[in-house]
């Protein structure tokens, strides 16, 4: 929704892990790259991706040296934002490759309500959380391995204002925030209840003038 429109336009699909957005994106007519610091997943999207117009490159989100300066339409980077140790410079990075006009739609985990540190959640939904550290920080957590995964996860907690700042500091406008609800139908296994009491993402609508 954030994205809006997309048919014929270049879009950048920064973090793509398997391609599982970009495919979505490119099956709406639109000029898809996807890129992602990890060879195998650009090698895993490529399987699944024949027939698509989809242009997969390995590298990274932080520098993007093979996206050409105001070459790109829209950027939209799913649920890895959180994962980037230099945010600044992935926001510095996105505002260059935007054409002027060029919209970002960035979506990541709320920092304001860390799945990591649920402590209980009962049947109706409501949660209790564990703060090890002060939500004002900036710090790496690593988290245990889950469900199929068997090596851990790193990723960044940073509160809110640190994301605003990086999005200024790059030269973004900030156009939309949104915090989403779940909508129908909801896939198997999804705690509904859960996800009414609180927001499990964040989404901003950045533009460069």
């Amino acid at each position: 929704d954030l994205l809006g429109d997309v048919e014929g336009l270049t879009i950048l699909d920064a973090g793509c892990g398997t391609g599982y957005l970009s495919r979505k994106l490119a099956r709406k007519s639109a000029n898809v790259i996807g890129v992602d610091l990890a060879d195998q997943m650009i090698k895993e999207a490529k399987k699944h991706s024949e027939g698509l117009n989809i242009n997969y490159l390995v590298d990274s989100c932080t520098e993007l040296k093979s996206i050409s300066d105001g070459s790109v339409d829209k950027i939209v980077s799913n649920y890895v934002l959180m994962d980037f140790p230099d945010l600044f410079a992935a926001s510095h990075s996105f505002f260059r490759v935007l054409k002027p006009g060029g919209t970002a739609v960035l979506v990541f985990s709320h920092p304001c309500f860390p799945q990591s540190d649920e402590t209980k959640i009962q049947a109706d939904g409501t949660v209790t959380y564990k703060w090890t550290q002060p939500y004002f920080n900036d710090f790496p957590v690593n988290e245990e391995a889950w469900n199929h995964f068997t090596s851990p996860f790193l990723f960044f907690h940073r509160p809110l204002k640190l994301y605003w700042k990086a999005f200024k500091s790059a030269g973004f406008i900030i156009d939309e925030l949104d915090e989403p609800q779940p909508q129908k139908p909801h896939p198997p296994g999804f705690n509904l209840k859960n996800a009414l009491f609180r927001p499990n993402s964040i989404a901003f609508k950045l533009i460069k003038p």
